[in-house]
């Protein structure tokens, strides 16, 4: 595999071209639809370990090859709101002990509505004084848009303001808002993010019928998805990620759109009737014409019993965050089910990552 962060980006898209249809061309004979993203300050997150060096501190990285640290005072890639608040993180660290002592790891989550959330991560416990100077790296980053401060320390999370952003996104000429928490599963990519959606929803067939969603994080696809089916019901494990898309569907104004906090293996066991769920209590299921699935897994993919009840469905919705598990579970989808349409989402540019997105369908 080539150093994609070597190449130029025209070099990299291409050669994550090649590999992806490579990987598909056993179940795919058709144009694979390339989306490519901005090369800078396209990602909405980052996360940095921090070094302390005598009188200094300074984020850091490591190299996946060498695994040797490097100092990171700004990264092309992250949103601009990030590389602005780096520097004022740091400086206002450098300043405040509270701040600095026992500090090992800095996370920032941007919007690209120009919010922010910094937490900060410690290896001990948060006093009065770390909440008095965190209130100050607030006040100092708020000159950037609407910013919060949080400290994680063990079995310690001390908020200053929010701990989440409100991500406000123009899908198919239409505005919604997501709420999106730190340290919970969000779209790096904002602006592929949208493509992404946009081609589902333009992709999906016939919508008369009813979604289901498996892995719908805080509503990221279930939302938008719901102006596009009849119903939708959606699952997701997460506490954090289900409250924040149980407010996503209030604030988007959504009255079609169910859901629980189910894991996928649970909600095969509830659809096939083996196991009973208190969380599904005023939830019945049959009352649902499913005809279509989308599934957006981690990168190990679906499982054994997910994959049997996926291909029960008439339409498949596979969002992939890892082509080689993709392919894999192509071996038995394939079975049952050909591929319609097939598109590559460059989340991650200059790296080996892709984000691939399939529309399948039943086998006559």
């Amino acid at each position: 595999m080539p150093d994609y962060s070597k190449l130029s980006y025209t070099h990299q898209l291409d050669s994550k071209k090649q590999r992806l249809s490579a990987l598909l061309s056993t179940y795919f004979d058709g144009d694979l639809s390339v989306y490519p993203s901005k090369e800078v300050n396209y990602r909405m997150r980052a996360e940095f370990r921090v070094w302390h060096e005598g009188t200094d501190t300074f984020h850091i990285m490591f190299n996946k090859q060498t695994k040797e640290k490097y100092r990171v005072d700004t990264l092309p890639a992250a949103s601009l709101i990030i590389n602005q608040a780096m520097q004022i993180t740091i400086n206002e660290i450098l300043k405040r002990p509270a701040l600095r002592t026992k500090l090992f790891q800095i996370d920032y989550l941007s919007s690209s509505s120009n919010e922010l959330v910094v937490s900060l991560l410690y290896h001990k416990q948060l006093d009065e004084q770390w909440t008095e100077d965190a209130k100050a790296l607030r006040v100092s980053l708020s000159a950037l848009g609407i910013s919060n401060v949080i400290g994680r320390a063990r079995k310690q999370k001390q908020v200053v303001e929010k701990d989440f952003v409100m991500e406000r996104l123009l899908i198919n000429k239409q505005h919604f808002s997501f709420k999106q928490v730190e340290n919970s599963f969000t779209q790096p990519n904002a602006e592929i993010n949208v493509k992404m959606i946009e081609w589902v929803t333009q992709n999906a067939g016939n919508t008369d019928i009813d979604l289901l969603e498996l892995y719908c994080g805080a509503g990221n696809f279930s939302v938008p998805l719901a102006h596009h089916f009849k119903r939708v019901f959606a699952t997701e494990i997460s506490k954090t990620s289900v409250a924040a898309a149980q407010e996503n569907i209030a604030n988007n104004n959504i009255t079609n759109l169910q859901i629980a906090r189910l894991s996928s293996e649970e909600f095969v066991q509830a659809f096939n009737k083996e196991r009973k769920f208190n969380r599904l209590h005023n939830i019945n299921l049959d009352e649902y014409d499913f005809k279509t699935v989308l599934v957006d897994p981690p990168r190990a993919g679906l499982d054994a019993e997910t994959i049997a009840l996926v291909a029960t469905f008439d339409n498949i919705i596979y969002i992939s965050c890892n082509p080689v598990t993709l392919a894999d579970n192509l071996k038995t989808l394939n079975k049952t089910h050909k591929i319609q349409s097939a598109a590559l989402f460059d989340q991650f540019p200059f790296t080996e990552h892709i984000e691939t997105g399939l529309i399948l369908s039943r086998r006559a």
